[in-house]
This record gives C-alpha cells, structure tokens and sequence, in this order.
C-alpha cells in the first residue's frame, strides 16, 4: 500500500538538523497502523534524488540494497526497526539521524549500516515496511534534502614535510581565528594618538609663550633722561641792560 506521508525533518529546533553528513527525520509514528503487522520491519529507503524515480523495492529482507553499494547503486537502506515501535502508543519526541554511525566504512558495511552520508546530495528518503513476504506500505519520497557544506579534511603531507596550504590562510602562516589575533595594530594607534597629544600640548606652549613675549615688548614703557624730566623744557639767559 501507498501511505500520503511524506517523511519530514523535525519541526522543533533541534542542534545539528542537518550537518554536512547526517540529517535529522521525524519517527513515522501511527503511519503503519492498520497496515503493517507489529513484527514487521520498517526500513528507511535513501536514494540520491535524481535516483529515486528508478529505485525499486526489494522483494525479501535478503536483497537489501547495502550502505556499501551507495555510490554504484545511488541508493540504499537503514535503520530497520520494528513497525511495532512506531505505532501510536509508542509516540515521542524522538528523532532520526541518517548518517550518525560512523563506524560504517565508505566502501563495504552490513544492510542495516547507517553510515555517513558521502556528499551534500540532494537526497530522497521514504519509509518502507517488509514482512516475510515481501513490501507491504510505503510512504511517499521526501522532498529533496541537501547537506551542509563541511570543511575539507586536510590533506596528508606531501613528500618534503610539506603539508599543502589551507584555504583561505597565507602560505607559509597559520590560519588564525579572530580570536587569536594580536591586537599589534590598536596598541600602535593609541601610542600614536598619545604622542601627537603630547606634541600638540607642547606646541600650544609655545605659541602662548611667544605671545606673552610679543606682548611685553609692545606694552613697555619708553626710555625718559631723568635729567631732563618727562618735558624737554627751553633754556633762557637772560641779559641785563644797564639803564640809559
């Protein structure tokens, strides 16, 4: 049978919904009730989304497209779980996380290894119940769900010692986070500051002291003969004339 669920990330906020190898998905609670006995399995279908049009349901628990066959095949199948886990009464919070075993190697791992996701993708998922016959429910495929973009593992040494040079950083420096970084610049601006005050002020002292000096010699008095008084007076002789 055809379920209309359409498997969904988490709508609460949750750390971590999707990173650059894992990403979270709501427990398909009360989506198998009615169509799935409690013993049967439920698998987690993952396909790349241009390959989930082609992906084709096995018909027995044995031909279950392993984690391993992921890049050949573009799709495989994890986290099988007991239908009866997801019935109403089993509801919670709870989430999944494709991709968090990381004890999966990339290249071989059991049908139930749920490894780490090797590219951002796009990726499709759908919710697919086995009994011992075969199929019998299965959910819609998701909408497309595409992982963040991690950073690059760094790269082994070259011949030499030489390790290549990291995005983003110098050749021959470190990266350094901004917290790390040596505030040299700021200390040598407020020196700067400092000594351009301390110049200013001594070049205002300057100025008013050669000002005063102006001053004073403009405001001094001129020089007087204290023989001769503040006036310059006329000198008479007089002469006597003897009477006639």
């Amino acid at each position: 049978a055809l379920l209309p669920y359409v498997p969904r990330a988490p709508r609460q906020a949750l750390a971590g919904k999707v990173t650059a190898t894992t990403f979270a998905l709501d427990k398909p609670f009360c989506v198998f009730d009615g169509y799935a006995n409690a013993t049967d399995s439920v698998w987690l279908a993952v396909a790349f989304a241009n390959a989930s049009a082609a992906f084709r349901n096995p018909a027995s628990p044995a031909a279950i497209p392993p984690y391993g066959g992921l890049r050949a095949a573009l799709s495989y199948m994890t986290l099988e779980t007991p239908a009866g886990a997801y019935a109403c009464c089993q509801r919670s919070d709870a989430v999944l996380r494709v991709g968090s075993d990381t004890a999966c190697g990339a290249e071989s791992g059991p049908a139930p290894c749920n490894g780490p996701l090797p590219s951002p993708g796009p990726y499709r998922v759908k919710f697919l119940a086995l009994g011992p016959r075969g199929p019998t429910a299965e959910t819609r495929w998701s909408e497309p769900i595409v992982l963040r973009r991690g950073s690059v593992p760094p790269a082994p040494s070259r011949p030499g010692g030489v390790s290549p040079t990291p995005p983003g950083s110098s050749r021959g420096f470190p990266a350094c986070s901004p917290g790390t970084l040596e505030p040299g610049p700021a200390r040598r601006s407020s020196a700067m500051l400092v000594i351009a005050s301390v110049l200013a002020g001594l070049g205002a002292a300057l100025a008013v002291g050669l000002l005063g000096a102006i001053r004073a010699q403009l405001c001094r008095p001129r020089c007087r003969d204290p023989a001769a008084g503040s006036f310059a007076r006329s000198s008479y002789r007089t002469h006597h004339i003897p009477p006639a």
